[in-house]
């Protein structure tokens, strides 16, 4: 077979492979095999060899004709087959703007973070600061400054959790109470928000670990009408206004008098309802005026200063706050339960 007769087949071959090539990778394979190191134009060019001398300027002219031609229409396909793979991609990625977009999962901030917060904004408007302390604690912070000697039932082990005879998992955030009045002079004006713990079982109003925020206030002249007031104003902030305080006698070793603190029932506001169980109030808190011998063993000269204190359940108001019956719905980190209260 001639070379003229050669290269007429070659090109015809490749003209109807060309025709259904559908790829871009489909016309790289036929570029290889036609223009290739081992392609069928480049074995011709290396045959020329064999040819006579004049033989080889038309041959070599032939084929060089014949290598730019299908160049051009391997270029020209490739211009097509890119078009329309442009195309198909476009068709393929385009984004229906106007489907519902399915919005990724977002966190929020837990119910007792967001009560807790808002009681800090609450008291820190009225001028308390922040303190924050160990939870791993010595005993003579948590009980022996408190008030609770040795012998206390509160230091019983069914109720503390010991880690040795001298330190305790704190069951209060009082301790906070203890090193600021320690290390501070008055006027002194905290909140101790923090966890704590106490060996309960686990049930539908007790945890062994909970939320607490004390307060403390040491001042000349501080009385019981400054703790109401305090409270009254915290009281107002949680609920709304008209939700009030009712002061009842009580017990702590480390406050006297002492008193249990209801609020008026912030979902009949005082009517009575089931929640309050018909008395319009709530017990919420506990608290009274610093015992004096509690500032004589921090260093504070009780005949000069006086104070009150306070504490406060987290988890209780934020029950309360979102009428939540069962604290442990809290603590499962079920992520339905806790959705609801995204902000």
């Amino acid at each position: 077979m001639g070379m003229q007769e050669r290269i007429s087949e070659i090109h015809e071959a490749m003209v109807k492979e060309l025709l259904g090539a559908n790829s871009t990778q489909n016309l790289e394979d036929i570029r290889v095999r036609l223009l290739g190191k081992k392609g069928e134009l480049t074995a011709l060019l290396r045959g020329m060899g064999q040819l006579s001398p004049e033989e080889r300027p038309k041959a070599g002219q032939m084929i060089n004709e014949a290598r730019a031609k299908l160049t051009e229409m391997l270029e020209k396909k490739a211009e097509e087959i890119k078009a329309k793979e442009r195309a198909e991609a476009l068709e393929r990625e385009t984004i229906d703007v106007t489907q519902p977009a399915q919005l990724p999962q977002i966190g929020a901030a837990h119910p007792i973070n967001m009560v807790m917060d808002e009681l800090i904004e609450c008291f820190t408007g009225m001028g308390f600061e922040v303190l924050e302390g160990p939870e791993v604690e010595l005993d003579h912070y948590n009980f022996e400054l408190m008030n609770i000697p040795k012998n206390h039932p509160a230091r019983d082990a069914q109720d503390t959790f010991y880690v040795d005879d001298n330190i305790v998992l704190r069951t209060h955030t009082s301790p906070m109470q203890a090193r600021a009045m320690l290390t501070r002079k008055p006027p002194i004006r905290v909140i101790c928000p923090g966890r704590v713990y106490r060996a309960d079982e686990v049930d539908a109003t007790h945890s062994p670990v909970f939320h607490q925020m004390e307060g403390l206030v040491i001042d000349k002249d501080v009385n019981m009408a400054d703790l109401r007031g305090t409270l009254n104003a915290f009281a107002e902030k949680l609920y709304g206004k008209g939700i009030t305080t009712r002061f009842r006698p009580s017990f702590f070793p480390f406050t006297e008098p002492s008193t249990e603190v209801d609020l008026t029932c912030s979902s009949c506001h005082g009517k009575g309802c089931r929640i309050c169980k018909g008395t319009g109030w709530i017990e919420v808190l506990g608290g009274g005026m610093v015992n004096p011998k509690v500032l004589e063993m921090c260093g504070i000269d009780s005949s000069i200063y006086s104070g009150f204190a306070f504490g406060i359940g987290l988890e209780r108001i934020t029950m309360l706050r979102y009428g939540i019956s069962d604290m442990r719905l809290l603590y499962e980190g079920d992520v339905r339960f806790l959705s609801q209260f995204r902000k």
